[in-house]
């Protein structure tokens, strides 16, 4: 029996948020199945506005908040939301200069992924993990907005929420959109699980109540996206689950392939940690199966119970397979975006992030696999696609090189 590695340093940087600043909310307006409930002008990180929206669907049921807080709203964000838990039918939209005054014509939405939100995402990455050890303080959103690009973001309630949910909110920020600026269409750019819903978004995957895609869309720009989903949570061992439990190390918001686990001698149960379970929505649904193509690392604790289920050494797994039930990989891939919508594809290909345990077992930009995020697989027009072998995950929404292709692709 190997003896498990209790005392491993299990290092994972959380987003560092600053203070809520002061905000003055305008008065509640309704538009159609929306609601615009608050307007804040005073903004950090050099955003012009922000507003709060709620969606009237009856699709929308509250998704949960684990107790301890790790995936509760922080900084400005619970102050604009008005709570840290805010309902799963309540976005924010956030605005950059010249969001009203650019001479682009396509205005610009900008999605993030699990985990992120819309101010480190494209305005200060240096506000968490960025992928190197020195972050900027300004990102993708200052890029395009200094050279005449309306740009604006959203923010969703849930950081790992439920896909289904961010699609329709993307369909709600593209139609507000294209009410204030008065143009025909919008121009996305979607990063890592916000690319996966943004896909969903177009590929019009949607729920009872949900909205059909309805042509809003001129360019997609995918950043890291999982297009043909991932399993890094079930691929490694114990060692995602490890940074997960608060018990064997900080308690990471991030998703456990685990129920149980054995943490400095003493047996721990979180079966709320699982990524099966209701508090990780989003991300149950972009698992997909890669251990056909790239092999497992047996050199891992409990590498085999951990992907297929079953009791290791130090831990009990369900398994990849009894969480892949709430996949929609398969049903968005086979769907397809339409071929009025060009697509681009931007991957890393350096599995270098910080702090994190990269993807290894294949080539990958340490979070998705190269051959995830470059799949073609349903995309209708496929513009152009792009690997830098250069970048890792967490660089792709401000690096240079990524920020100088993103700008060349929406001027075309």
């Amino acid at each position: 029996m190997q003896s498990p590695p209790f005392r491993r340093s299990v290092r994972v940087v959380f987003w560092l948020m600053l203070a809520a600043l002061l905000a003055v909310p305008w008065p509640t307006q309704a538009t159609g199945s929306v609601t615009l409930e608050a307007t804040f002008t005073t903004v950090s990180y050099g955003w012009a506005k922000v507003e709060r929206w709620k969606d009237n669907g009856a699709m929308f049921a509250a998704e949960q908040y684990l107790a301890d807080g790790r995936n509760d709203q922080d900084g400005q964000r619970a102050t604009f939301f008005a709570t840290g838990r805010p309902h799963s039918s309540r976005f924010l939209l956030y605005h950059a200069p010249g969001w009203d005054t650019g001479t682009k014509p396509t205005p610009l939405l900008l999605v993030h992924g699990a985990n992120d939100n819309a101010d480190r995402a494209w305005a200060a990455p240096n506000l968490g993990n960025c992928g190197v050890t020195s972050c900027p303080s300004t990102g993708l959103m200052q890029y395009l907005s200094s050279r005449g690009y309306k740009v604006f973001a959203i923010n969703f309630p849930h950081k790992h929420g439920d896909n289904y949910y961010w699609a329709e909110q993307i369909h709600d920020a593209v139609n507000a959109i294209k009410a204030k600026t008065g143009a025909a269409q919008v121009d996305v750019v979607a990063w890592s699980k916000g690319a996966f819903a943004a896909r969903q978004y177009v590929s019009s995957v949607y729920k009872s109540g949900g909205s059909t895609y309805g042509g809003g869309v001129r360019k997609l720009i995918l950043l890291g996206g999982p297009n043909k989903g991932l399993d890094y949570t079930f691929r490694h061992g114990i060692l995602p689950s490890v940074g997960s439990f608060p018990e064997c190390g900080i308690a990471a918001n991030a998703p456990a392939a685990h129920t149980e686990m054995l943490c400095y001698g003493i047996w721990y149960s979180h079966p709320e940690l699982s990524v099966a379970s209701s508090y990780f929505p989003g991300q149950k649904q972009m698992l997909y199966r890669w251990d056909s193509t790239y092999g497992l690392s047996t050199t891992e604790q409990d590498w085999y119970t951990t992907y297929y289920g079953g009791w290791g050494y130090v831990s009990y797994s369900p398994g990849i397979d009894a969480a892949m039930s709430g996949s929609l990989v398969n049903t968005i891939r086979t769907k397809g975006i339409p071929a009025s919508v060009k697509t681009y594809l931007y991957c890393g290909g350096a599995n270098d992030i910080p702090d994190i345990h990269n993807e290894h077992t294949g080539p990958s930009d340490g979070v998705v696999f190269g051959a995830s995020c470059g799949d073609t697989g349903g995309i209708g027009t496929l513009s152009q696609k792009v690997t830098n072998s250069a970048v890792n995950h967490l660089e792709l929404g401000w690096q240079s090189a990524v920020a100088a292709q993103v700008d060349t692709w929406l001027a075309q």
